[in-house]
């Protein structure tokens, strides 16, 4: 099993990034909270956790031990998959989404694609025991203050495309939430796009 990757980011893109150790480039699927910690060419440690089936041998990248510790708590609950996961670590960051466990704020997360109400209220009900045990405050009230660049809005609605949202729907939000606050960061397009699918 690998522990982590440590290397140069060779590729980037908000759900993906190619990390290359001693030559062999290795393909990651990340969260939006990672992408926005991670920056092409340098040098970084990404916390791995597998999926191995029959026919495919995937690796989930993870910029600190705490998020991957949500993430192998998400999918150890019924009915949310690896990509689900994905999904809510991109809309909640590790600490937004401890406090939603822990308040019981089921409504927050049924904002995310593929949570329903039984869902929502699952994951709140098998983790809420179990979140306090990851070394994560809760959240405060902090936004990103990441510069904003011309691609910003490309690649927030790559990135939503990516997740499974209609090229259109994904367009209108990110236009709009442009047209608000042309200094969003990407991380913060994606994440309030998400809530507005």
């Amino acid at each position: 099993m690998i522990e982590y990757l440590k290397g140069e980011v060779t590729e980037l893109e908000p759900t993906q990034a190619v990390i290359e150790c001693n030559g062999v480039g290795y393909s990651c699927n990340i969260s939006v909270y990672t992408y926005d910690k991670l920056k092409k060419g340098e040098i970084q440690k990404i916390y791995i956790a597998e999926k191995i089936a029959e026919d495919t041998h995937e690796l989930y990248g993870f910029i600190s031990k705490q998020e991957r510790a949500l993430y192998n708590l998400l999918i150890s609950v019924s009915g949310v998959g690896p990509g689900t996961a994905r999904c809510i670590l991109s809309s909640l960051s590790p600490d937004e989404l401890v406090t939603v466990i822990a308040t019981g704020n089921d409504r927050q997360l049924k904002n995310v694609k593929g949570i329903g109400g039984k869902t929502a209220q699952r994951i709140i009900v098998d983790l809420k025991d179990k979140v306090g045990n990851l070394g994560i405050a809760a959240a405060s009230d902090s936004g990103s203050s990441m510069a904003a660049i011309n691609q910003n809005g490309d690649e927030a609605i790559q990135a939503l495309v990516a997740l499974g949202y209609p090229m259109a729907n994904a367009s209108k939000a990110i236009a709009h939430l442009l047209s608000q606050d042309p200094t969003l960061s990407i991380q913060a397009l994606i994440k309030q796009g998400l809530h507005m699918m």
